[in-house]
């Protein structure tokens, strides 16, 4: 191999990669956002999960709200003329 070959893009990015994956130094790094990405993914998951059940738990209060304080009307089918119970 010539000199002008360790300069192509190529070459100098094998080379970098290679350097960078055997180096202690790099894979710690790796590691740790590997563990932080990982981690913040959960969290977000576990927000958003906690959004949602909020909503829906608002959502159910707020029907409850509107079918029982609608002034109590019996649903019951009555005949007329029959005394209420």
């Amino acid at each position: 191999m010539a000199l002008d070959d360790y300069l192509d893009s190529e070459v100098a990015v094998a080379v970098a990669a290679t350097a960078a994956a055997l180096s202690p130094r790099f894979r710690r790094v790796l590691r740790r956002g590997a563990v932080y990405g990982v981690a913040g993914v959960l969290k977000a998951t576990d927000v958003a999960t906690a959004a949602a059940r909020g909503v829906a738990r608002g959502a159910g209060a707020a029907s409850d709200t509107v079918r029982t304080g609608d002034g109590g009307a019996d649903s019951s089918p009555t005949v007329p003329g029959t005394p209420i119970p």
